[in-house]
């Protein structure tokens, strides 16, 4: 079990994350979803290790996750001016050599040979996700995959996803899309203010969605009678 006990951020006098708990099974996807602000970056960032004050926060079996064991895929990637897709590659396959990168590649339709520059959104998202997979570690962050993505990419990714849970990996992921979030996560986590306020198995889904619609509906109900 991968836990974070008590995790509180503030940025400056901004609370941002406020005494938040979670439990994260091994061998399952975890979707965090919640409003714009509720703290779904900073969170990632704080299991990654990125905050001095949440150093050690992610633990497995009471035993620190250090950086080295975990493959992080921020919300924005920022690409060398002039790299192209194969340049890009090659930092990690040093770290992997293993790692097929000409079928990968050929999965997510990448042209590794032309300059990053010229990459669509939907690609320069794909080539920082194959990069970070290629890590191969147990447990994988992921803020956003699936911005910018098409439809068969969506897809294709959730099914990656399954297949590395199965296979041992534990994953964390951030959606807007709750859709998305419900199609390929075993378990969603609401974030909201700061903490965790709800956690809802697969078999709830459907509750966790006529929630967020009623919520909404009843914030549009006076504004949009008309």
């Amino acid at each position: 079990m991968f836990t974070i006990n008590n995790l509180s951020v503030s940025y400056g006098r901004k609370s941002v994350l406020r005494n938040l708990s979670l439990e994260i099974p091994e061998q399952s996807i975890t979707g965090i979803a919640g409003y714009n602000g509720a703290g779904k970056t900073t969170l990632l960032n704080a299991m990654y290790g990125l905050f001095r004050c949440a150093k050690d926060c992610l633990k497995h079996n009471g035993t620190p996750v250090t950086m080295k064991e975990i493959a992080f895929l921020e919300a924005e990637t920022y690409f060398y001016s002039g790299i192209t897709g194969r340049d890009w590659l090659s930092f990690f396959m040093r770290k992997n050599r293993k790692f097929d990168y000409e079928k990968w590649s050929s999965l997510f339709s990448l042209p590794l040979d032309e300059a990053v520059a010229d990459y669509s959104l939907g690609m320069k998202k794909k080539l920082a996700l194959l990069a970070v997979l290629s890590l191969d570690r147990k447990f994988i962050i992921l803020d956003e995959p699936f911005n910018s993505l098409d439809l068969e990419s969506v897809t294709m990714l959730e099914i990656i996803l399954k297949r590395l849970a199965e296979k041992g990996s534990t994953i964390i992921v951030t959606s807007h899309m709750i859709e998305v979030l419900m199609s390929c996560c075993d378990s969603i986590c609401i974030l909201r203010d700061g903490s965790i306020t709800g956690r809802y198995p697969k078999e709830q889904f459907g509750s966790l969605s006529d929630s967020i619609r009623e919520e909404v509906s009843a914030r549009c109900g006076d504004i949009l009678d008309f």
